[in-house]
């Protein structure tokens, strides 16, 4: 008989995955690909940004795209995968689809942070500047004082 294994991928706020027969997880960390099957010896690793991979016991195979997590493998039965950000499906091709989509809306967000971000730290320059010279800031703007830009 094929060992089982029981696979769970959590985001944050959702249970992606729930899988209690799980023949093979395949999965990617920074030194490369790997497998698991029942029996596997306890595990930690840190997943990087890919497509995790497992077939149940039909033989069907399955795909997750994560972006980078942790992956967990308890007793040799239970494989246990915490990421950010994760999307599942059965059809690679469109699967990719959706990855893409995921990965420009974190460029965009991590844009829109970084220009935050930069506002802000003008704001607190701009800020230091008055406490530092309050008889500057009392006089008014330069051009008020005879002094151009």
């Amino acid at each position: 008989m094929i060992g089982k294994l029981h696979l769970t991928i959590t985001t944050p706020t959702t249970v992606l995955v729930d899988a209690a027969e799980v023949t093979s997880v395949r999965a990617e960390d920074d030194s490369g690909g790997f497998g698991i099957l029942a029996g596997h010896a306890n595990l930690l690793t840190v997943l990087s940004a890919s497509v995790l991979r497992w077939r149940d016991l039909t033989g069907k195979e399955r795909y997750c795209a994560q972006s980078g997590g942790v992956l967990t493998v308890a007793d040799g039965s239970r494989v246990l995968v915490a990421c950010r950000q994760g999307t599942c499906g059965e059809v690679l091709s469109k699967l990719q689809d959706e990855v893409l989509l995921m990965r420009a809306a974190a460029v965009e967000s991590d844009r829109k942070s970084r220009v935050e971000q930069t506002r802000l730290h003008a704001n607190a320059v701009r800020q230091l500047m008055r406490f530092m010279r309050p008889d500057a800031a009392a006089a008014g703007p330069l051009s008020e004082r005879g002094l151009r830009r």
